[in-house]
């Protein structure tokens, strides 16, 4: 298997935050070059040189690195996206920028060719009973009555090839039937609300932190023949901005997705329930395995009755009941 380094540059104080939302994401080994420990080395223990090399010490100027590996085929394409999401809200968070840029680097490899490089990898893949996923390049034969979801892949988490995004899409088969209202947190492509207006949803509210998912999400919609009457795309964090929560309390919504990590699905568990119907059904995914007890707890605590816990690879899945 072939690898892509993905480099982090952030701060020395950016090293805990950054490293905890890299291990959310399954990503447990970093490698870490930070400038402040370096400085620290030189000062401390002249005596045992004469000279230092200069390239050395330009390399560790200036910025904090993080560097992790990701696999070169779609999955590992997945991921990235996802680090980039994450980073991408921890920077909304951070309004002292205390972490620095918070911006990646893979290989070298510039935004269009990473994008343009996504046709090796991704292909037609069908998920669950009732869903196919299929890139717009590809033509697609007889679709024994499955809804076809096109996409670009871009940018924006989400193509359904991760398995945080499959086990929200086989989740969401199961409970959305039409008339439905659905909210969407942390949409990314937009591929799980619409998906849910495909499989019949009245109504959909997608939201995410990274302003760039509204575009995004409306072009995925566009794309797949949903009209905007139908689905709203918010840009803004759901616990701080008012704007945002003003705008989803317009609705009581019967099915809720939150496909993002541990730490925001328990931070979010309370404000989740008070735009639910009674009965409504609140899934969450990119829940590491060692994170399973941790959002349980929370949303039990939060008044939700736990239907299923799915696994697959070193992910879960949590399917509650507004109680």
């Amino acid at each position: 298997m072939n690898w892509i380094q993905v480099t982090v540059f952030t701060t020395s104080q950016g090293i805990e935050p950054v490293s905890g939302r890299l291990y959310q994401l399954g990503i447990t080994g970093l490698e870490i070059e930070d400038e402040l420990d370096f400085k620290d080395f030189l000062e401390n223990n002249r005596r045992y040189w004469d000279y230092v090399d200069e390239e050395l010490t330009e390399k560790m100027k200036g910025e904090t690195k993080i560097k992790v590996y990701v696999s070169d085929d779609t999955a590992g394409r997945d991921l990235l996206i996802a680090i980039k999401s994450t980073l991408a809200e921890l920077k909304s968070l951070d309004k002292d920028g205390e972490f620095g840029r918070l911006e990646t680097e893979a290989d070298n490899m510039t935004e269009e060719d990473w994008a343009n490089n996504w046709r090796q990898y991704f292909h037609t893949m069908e998920i669950g009973e009732r869903i196919i996923i299929k890139p717009e390049w590809e033509q697609v034969g007889d679709t024994n009555g499955r809804v076809v979801f096109n996409i670009e892949p871009g940018m924006s988490f989400g193509t359904g090839s991760h398995f945080t995004t499959q086990l929200c899409l086989e989740a969401l088969e199961k409970y959305i039937v039409p008339g439905v209202k659905m909210l969407d947190l942390g949409c990314g492509s937009g591929i799980l609300s619409v998906v849910s207006l495909l499989l019949g949803a009245d109504m959909a509210v997608a939201v995410d932190i990274d302003p760039n998912a509204v575009d995004t999400a409306y072009a995925n919609a566009e794309r797949n023949g949903i009209d905007k009457s139908k689905y709203t795309v918010l840009a803004g964090n759901v616990l701080s901005d008012a704007d945002v929560q003003r705008e989803i309390s317009k609705n009581r919504y019967d099915v809720v997705a939150a496909n993002i990590v541990a730490d925001v699905i328990i931070a979010l568990a309370p404000k989740t329930r008070e735009y639910m119907k009674d009965n409504g059904v609140f899934i969450t995914s990119g829940i590491i395995s060692d994170r399973i007890d941790d959002v349980s707890r929370a949303l039990s605590k939060n008044g939700f009755c736990i239907k299923d816990t799915v696994r697959r690879g070193d992910w879960a899945s949590i399917i509650c009941v507004r109680g």
